[in-house]
């Protein structure tokens, strides 16, 4: 059965996300808004609750153009009737396309956990509380059975509506005044019953200058939400999004990330490459317990290694990896104890030089960072210039990380501290960026940079 969905995504999250329902769910149809995905698959539905970078999933009822409202109550509310609600029938449909969807859940939840029951009979050695996480936490992102066959089937679900507005609309009425007139609209036409505390059906409407769509979330609980993450770090989309971004799959691969915290990174990266080895590291013991637990409750303990090390003096030889991911700690939630802008160039280079000839480095930067980074960058002709003139007066373009499409290679000039002995620039001549993708991290925006080791010219 083909179904038509969409998914909601952080800032910069879109891309990704069309291009991996496209992978995983041979999607097609495949349309991109800033902060939603739309697309239609057969796939089952299973395989949908696993999309990595989506923050929620919506069946969708209507995408249409965006609508103008008067000021006048009653003329808005007829408006709101014929645009947003439209014909009983689409929404009759949809409810029974829900239904079905939630069935379909269900079922593969329980086959889940007679799987894990068995699991449990023949490995007498898991430890009973992991099993009971594991089967609690995937009930919650169901409507319990009892509410859905006794309201849903009877074609009169209770439900609320969920409003979000911006521009024109959004300056003569506020969202809750949207939500209350539609919601009146949908009991009048429809004859659904609300319910504002506890609904079997949510109503979500996002209006806009561009924009007008329903639909009805699939799970109570966001996508992006990790039910083994005991401890939380960075965003679990974000986190996968530097995974995605490595120029190659990761599998058959040593793993790096020398700046681990509670594990986000690595977690993500072992979620989706079975054969690959990881290491995490941190100086703080805290952090190296946290990312324990955060392994244990995901059953990656066994492939994960924690290291307490400085990501300043990385223990490994030379080349000894394929990948290195990191975040570079920033702000005050995710806190360093080094002068991190001053500590870069340092970072950086005991990166690469355990990176293996063709691996690659990927990191997270704040904006801060990456401005610091654009500083102390070369390309292939200002690193010419570097050797007929002095080190001291190299300038870069400033918005030459932030091109995705037509940056060419770089090569990476790093400067030690000013506070340092030597004014010698540090050189690092073995890194060629990749690609740069800016994302969202709630209250503050970020770039993910991507490089490939080459070998040193001589």
């Amino acid at each position: 059965m083909i179904r038509h969905l969409y998914c909601t995504a952080g800032a910069g999250m879109e891309e990704l996300l069309a291009e991996e329902v496209q992978h995983k769910l041979c999607a097609f149809q495949v349309e991109q808004i800033p902060g939603r995905v739309f697309f239609c698959c057969s796939a089952d539905m299973y395989t949908v609750t696993q999309l990595k970078s989506a923050e929620r999933l919506f069946l969708l009822l209507r995408k249409a153009e965006p609508i103008s409202l008067p000021k006048n109550p009653a003329k808005a509310a007829a408006v709101i009737k014929e645009r947003v609600v439209g014909a009983p029938d689409i929404w009759k449909q949809t409810l029974l396309t829900w239904t079905a969807i939630q069935e379909e859940l269900q079922s593969s939840q329980q086959r889940g956990h007679k799987r894990r029951r068995e699991e449990d009979e023949e490995e007498r050695s898991t430890v009973a509380d992991e099993s009971t996480h594991t089967l609690t936490s995937s009930t919650h992102l169901l409507n319990k059975p009892s509410e859905m066959d006794k309201e849903s089937h009877q074609h009169t679900p209770s439900f609320r509506v969920s409003c979000r507005c911006s521009g024109v609309i959004a300056r003569s009425y506020t969202a809750q005044r949207l939500s209350r007139t539609i919601g009146m609209a949908i009991k009048e036409h429809l004859g659904w019953k609300v319910d504002l505390r506890e609904p079997v059906l949510e109503v979500n409407v996002y209006l806009s200058d561009d924009h007008c769509v329903v639909g009805i979330p699939l799970l109570k609980h966001p996508l992006a939400s990790r039910s083994y993450m005991k401890h939380n770090g960075l965003r679990s989309t974000i986190a996968w999004a530097m995974t995605s971004l490595c120029p190659k799959q990761l599998n058959d691969c040593v793993i790096l990330d020398p700046m681990c915290g509670v594990g986000a990174v690595l977690l993500e990266a072992a979620q989706e490459y079975s054969n690959a080895v990881f290491l995490g590291m941190d100086t703080e013991t805290s952090q190296l317990q946290k990312a324990a637990e955060n392994l244990k409750a995901s059953g990656m303990e066994e492939r994960v290694q924690l290291l307490r090390s400085s990501a300043m003096e990385i223990p490994l030889a030379d080349g000894a990896v394929d990948f290195v991911l990191c975040d570079v700690p920033f702000g005050r939630k995710f806190s360093c104890s080094s002068d991190m802008p001053t500590a870069l160039p340092h970072l950086l280079r005991e990166m690469e030089r355990v990176i293996r000839v063709g691996g690659h480095l990927v990191l997270l930067l704040s904006l801060q960072l990456s401005a610091q980074l654009k500083k102390i960058i070369c390309t292939h002709k200002h690193n010419q210039h570097l050797n007929s003139s002095d080190t001291n007066n190299v300038h870069t373009d400033p918005s030459n990380t932030c091109n995705e499409s037509t940056d060419r290679p770089k090569t990476l000039t790093f400067h030690k501290s000013s506070s340092e002995a030597s004014n010698t620039p540090l050189l690092i001549s073995s890194l060629q960026a990749q690609r740069t993708h800016k994302v969202s991290l709630g209250s503050t925006d970020a770039y993910i940079h991507t490089y490939t080791k080459i070998q040193h010219s001589h």
